[in-house]
């Protein structure tokens, strides 16, 4: 087996092909562990991880607690609300006073694009981006990823929608470096104010046409309105939003075929996704929240090599 070539996951971009797939052997092994009536394994006794999450957050925090506390690492929560932070100390400073206290690893989501590089490049850890701002969330598309080819065995040749609001998305971003990687072919659609410029030359195709999509796709991953980053208005309405891209029963009986659908949460539902399609035979919904889990702990299991290696 191969050994993980970083010692930080700063974004799928900087991930090879053999890095992918290890994570995902690795998460296999894991998700039989979380299924057993014991699912604590002492695989990380010796690791101690800061949780730092500088925007709300309940399923990634929730997600990685979780899984540091399947593998038994000591686990420090940090909270911007109220910290030294509001007092004008800057992110290396409060960073490297929780390292102090001898954490290994570190799991940070913070608005600003590029703030797990730059802890990364200024402190003595690992590093895991948990969500920078619209840049990336490499853990959500490697547990995305990671369910689809559990649910149809290879991603290679196969359709992938990105689905939603792909301008503002670090989900959309991920995933389409993933997806890529893996030789899925990907398509993103959404209102032409919700597509980013010059995306097709990632790789994608681009479409503002709704059914033509999903009757092109064989997965779709219907992506969150991101009203909180924001700061104009890129539709009339949300109400016109779900007539125009909203997922529903009536669109899914009128395709040639039934498709997987997707969903990284939070979900608006009755926006872009109505919950009988979100609660449906079709959703992985769930299968998301709890690979999330696996995946996350084969993430953190394979930084803490390295630091014991090294």
């Amino acid at each position: 087996m191969k050994d993980f070539s970083s010692t930080h996951l700063l974004g799928i971009k900087n991930l090879s092909y053999d890095d992918i797939i290890l994570i995902f052997n690795i998460a296999s092994r894991f998700k039989e562990v979380i299924n057993r009536p014991i699912k604590k394994v002492p695989t990380l006794r010796d690791i101690t991880i800061a949780n730092l999450f500088f925007e709300n957050s309940t399923r990634t925090k929730l997600s990685f607690e979780l899984a540091e506390k399947r593998l038994s690492a000591e686990i420090l929560n940090f909270s911007s609300l109220g910290s030294s932070l509001s007092k004008g100390e800057s992110l290396v400073d409060t960073v490297n006073n929780i390292l102090a206290m001898k954490v290994d690893i570190i799991v940070v989501r913070h608005p600003d694009p590029g703030a797990a590089l730059f802890l990364s490049k200024n402190i003595n850890a690992s590093v895991v981006n948990a969500g920078d701002g619209s840049h990336e969330h490499p853990t959500q598309a490697l547990l995305d990823c990671y369910s689809i080819i559990e649910r149809i065995n290879n991603i290679k040749g196969k359709n992938i929608l990105l689905l939603g609001d792909i301008k503002h998305s670090r989900v959309a971003l991920s995933n389409i470096f993933c997806l890529k990687k893996l030789g899925a072919n990907v398509r993103v659609c959404g209102p032409p104010t919700l597509i980013p410029k010059n995306i097709s030359d990632l790789g994608v195709e681009v479409s503002f046409d709704m059914k033509d999509s999903l009757n092109w796709c064989d997965v779709v991953n219907v992506l969150r309105i991101q009203l909180e980053r924001q700061n104009l208005k890129f539709f009339p309405s949300l109400r016109e939003y779900a007539m125009l891209y909203g997922v529903n029963n009536e669109v899914l009986r009128s395709l040639n075929k039934e498709i997987l659908i997707m969903h990284p949460g939070p979900i608006n539902r009755g926006v872009e996704i109505t919950s009988e399609v979100a609660d449906s035979h079709q959703s992985i919904i769930l299968d998301q929240v709890e690979n999330g889990v696996a995946v996350r702990m084969a993430i953190l299991y394979l930084l803490a090599s390295k630091i014991k290696i090294s």
